[in-house]
C-alpha cells in the first residue's frame, strides 16, 4: 500500500500525484461554485450591470507582507492622499456609486478618508487587518483578524460592512465558512465565473453570494511596479482600456455583469483615471447600464433568483 502524501493546510503539497481520489475531491470540493445567480432582469429594465470597486490597501500593500520600505509606504500614501479625493471626485461627475475594500489598519490610519467615502454614498467592504494573506492563516487566527476588522470598518462607516474581499485573493480553505459564519452577504475574491453565483462549501450551500473578480479585470496586473517580485508595467493605458472595453462589450451584449477592480495607488495618476472615466461613458453608449454597488448587486441577484 503506498502511502499518502503530507496535505498541508495551506501551500503547496509534496509529491501530489500521490493523492488518493478521496483526497484530490475533499480539495477540490472545500469551495465550489453552486447554483447561478443570474437574474433574467435588472432593476429599471437595464440592459446590463457595472459594479466598480477599489481596494484601498494604501500602506498596507507594503505592511501586509511583512515589510516597511519608507518609500512604498509613501506609494501607498498616495493612493490615500491623491488617488481617493480624484476618484470619489470623478464618480460623484459621473453619477456613479462603487464599492471601496478598506484593510482596517488603513481605516484606522485615516478614519476621515473612510467617512468621505460613505458620505460621498459608496460602500465599504472588509478586506482584511492588514492586507494579509489569509491562506497562511489558522482559522482561528482568521476569523479573529475578519471580526476586529469589522469592528473598526464598523464604527469608521457608521455601519458593519456586508461583504468581503481576500487580499490578494488568496484564501484558507476556511475563509468562506468564516464569510458565510459571520453573516456576511457576498464574497468578492473567486472566479469560477462571470456570473455571480452561490457559494458552496463541501458540498453545501452557504448563503453567500459570490460576485467573481478576475485578474484580466484587475489594474494591478497591467500597471502595477514592484522590484521583488520584479514587475514593470507592460501594457499603455491606452491598451489596459481596450482589454478593459472588450470584457464591459461583452457583459453588454451577454446582459450580464461587468466587474472591475482597481487600486487608488495604481489607477490614481493623470495619465490613468481616464480609463475609468471613458469606461463609464462607453458603458452609457452600449444601452442602459445599472450602475451599482457589490451589495445593492448581491443583493439584487439573491432575491432573483
Amino acid at each position: 500500500m503506498r502511502d499518502a502524501p503530507t496535505i498541508p493546510s495551506a501551500g503547496p503539497i509534496a509529491e501530489p500525484w500521490k493523492l488518493r481520489e478521496e483526497e484530490w475531491r475533499q480539495i477540490v470540493g472545500r469551495v465550489r461554485a453552486g447554483r447561478s445567480l443570474k437574474p433574467s432582469r435588472w432593476p429599471d429594465d437595464a440592459g446590463f450591470a457595472v459594479a466598480l470597486s477599489f481596494d484601498c490597501d494604501h500602506e498596507t500593500f507594503e505592511l501586509g507582507m511583512g515589510r516597511q520600505a519608507v518609500g512604498r509606504l509613501a506609494w501607498g500614501e498616495f493612493g490615500r492622499r491623491v488617488g481617493v479625493p480624484r476618484i470619489l471626485e470623478l464618480l460623484k461627475r459621473q453619477s456613479v456609486p462603487a464599492s471601496f475594500f478598506m484593510p482596517a489598519v488603513c481605516a484606522l490610519i485615516d478614519p476621515d478618508e473612510t467617512r468621505a467615502i460613505v458620505d460621498a454614498g459608496h460602500e465599504i467592504g472588509l478586506h482584511g487587518w492588514i492586507h494579509e494573506n489569509n491562506s497562511l492563516l489558522e482559522a482561528s487566527t482568521e476569523r479573529d483578524l475578519i471580526l476586529r476588522a469589522r469592528d473598526v470598518l464598523e464604527s469608521a462607516a457608521g455601519s458593519a460592512p456586508v461583504g468581503f474581499r481576500s487580499a490578494n485573493w488568496d484564501l484558507s480553505e476556511n475563509t468562506i465558512s468564516l464569510v458565510a459564519e459571520l453573516g456576511l452577504e457576498y464574497d468578492s475574491s473567486l472566479m469560477a465565473d462571470d456570473s455571480c453565483y452561490e457559494l458552496n462549501v463541501d458540498g453545501k450551500p452557504t448563503g453567500v453570494v459570490e460576485i467573481p473578480v478576475e485578474w484580466m479585470r484587475d489594474d494591478a496586473v497591467y500597471l502595477m511596479f514592484n522590484r521583488q517580485p520584479a514587475t514593470r508595467p507592460w501594457l499603455s493605458p491606452q491598451e489596459v482600456f481596450e482589454i478593459f472595453r472588450l470584457e464591459l462589450e461583452g457583459a453588454a451584449a451577454e446582459g450580464g455583469v461587468f466587474q472591475l477592480v482597481m487600486h487608488p495607488f495604481v489607477i490614481g495618476y493623470r495619465s490613468r483615471l481616464w480609463i475609468m472615466d471613458r469606461l463609464i461613458e462607453h458603458a452609457r453608449s452600449l444601452g442602459k447600464p445599472w450602475f451599482t454597488t457589490h451589495a445593492d448587486l448581491a443583493r439584487w441577484v439573491r432575491n432573483s433568483a
